[in-house]
C-alpha cells in the first residue's frame, strides 16, 4: 500500500488527463491504485501480465502505460527533488562528501543500454551507476550497458545531481568531496572533478588496500543492498530502458523517503 504522507507529496505532481465530453468511454482507474500495482510489480518482481487482478490495481498493462507516461512526464524526478528538498531543510543531507560506485544486472532480454558484461561472460547486461551522499541518500543514478567503464559515467553522474533546494540561498547540487574505488582511476577525470570545485578522493591502481576509503564508501554499497531489495531490480527483464530506469528512479524515491521517515 502507498502511505498517506508519500502520496500527499506525489499526487501534486501526476499529470491530470481530461475526459472527452462525449463518449468519455470507461472511468479510468485511481492513480493511487495503480500506482500500487506499480509498487507491488517492483517489489516482487512479477511479470507484468501475472499481476492478480483480484488486487484491484488493475491489469499489468493498465500499470505499464502509466509507469511509462509518469516516467515521461517527469514524475519520479520531481518526486526526487522534492524528498532531497525536505531532507536537506532538515540539515540530513551530508554534502561534505558523495560516493559513487556502479552495479552490475544481467539482461535476459537484451535491449538498449545493455551489452556484453565482461564480469558475466559476455552476457547481456546493464550497469546502473549511483551517486549518494555521505550518508547513503541517493542524489542521481544512470543506466548503460553493462561494457561501459565506469569512469565514462563520473562526470554525467554529477551533472545529473539536481538542484536541491530546501535552504536559504541557491539550490545545492555539488559536494564538497567525491569519493570513488579503483574503477574511477583515471588522472583526466580527476582534473576534470578539481575543476568544478570538488575534491577527489579515487583509489589508485596498483596500490594496496587499507587506504581508509572503505570507512566512507559503504554507504553507496548498503544503498545498492537497499536497490536490489525490490526484486524487479535484481535483473533487468525490461527491453525498454526507459520502463527499467523508471522503476530504478522509483526505488530512488523510495529510499529518500524512508531516509525522509527516520527523523520521526
Amino acid at each position: 500500500m502507498v502511505s498517506d504522507e508519500l502520496w500527499d507529496r506525489l499526487e501534486p505532481l501526476l499529470p491530470q488527463r481530461e475526459r472527452r465530453f462525449r463518449y468519455p468511454g470507461r472511468k479510468p482507474l485511481p492513480d493511487r491504485d495503480v500506482l500500487c500495482g506499480i509498487l507491488y510489480v517492483l517489489h516482487t518482481g512479477i511479470q507484468w501480465e501475472y499481476l492478480p487482478k483480484q488486487l484491484g490495481f488493475g491489469s499489468g498493462m493498465t500499470c505499464w502505460r502509466r509507469l511509462r507516461d509518469w516516467n515521461e512526464a517527469g514524475v519520479w524526478q520531481r518526486l526526487h527533488e522534492v524528498l532531497l528538498a525536505e531532507l536537506n531543510a532538515a540539515a540530513k543531507l551530508d554534502w561534505s562528501r558523495c560516493v559513487v560506485d556502479s552495479s552490475h544486472v544481467r539482461a535476459f532480454k537484451g535491449g538498449s543500454n545493455t551489452g556484453p558484461s565482461p564480469v558475466d561472460r559476455g552476457r547481456a547486461g546493464s550497469k546502473h551507476h549511483l551517486i549518494t551522499d555521505g550518508h547513503g541518500t541517493p542524489l542521481a543514478v544512470l543506466v548503460t550497458g553493462g561494457n561501459r567503464n565506469d569512469v565514462t559515467q563520473l562526470l554525467p553522474l554529477l551533472d545529473a545531481i539536481p538542484p536541491v533546494r530546501g535552504r536559504v540561498g541557491r539550490p545545492r547540487r555539488k559536494p564538497d568531496s567525491l569519493f570513488a574505488d579503483r574503477g574511477y582511476d583515471h588522472d583526466l577525470y580527476r582534473n576534470q572533478v578539481r575543476e568544478r570545485g570538488i575534491v577527489p578522493a579515487i583509489a589508485r591502481r596498483g596500490t594496496r588496500h587499507g587506504t581508509g576509503l572503505g570507512t566512507y564508501r559503504w554507504v553507496i554499497e548498503r544503498t545498492f543492498a537497499w536497490l536490489h531489495g525490490f526484486r524487479r531490480l535484481r535483473i533487468r527483464w525490461e527491453r525498454r530502458a526507459d520502463i527499467h530506469e523508471a522503476f530504478l528512479k522509483l526505488a530512488c524515491c523510495l529510499i529518500t523517503h524512508r531516509q525522509l521517515g527516520s527523523l520521526c
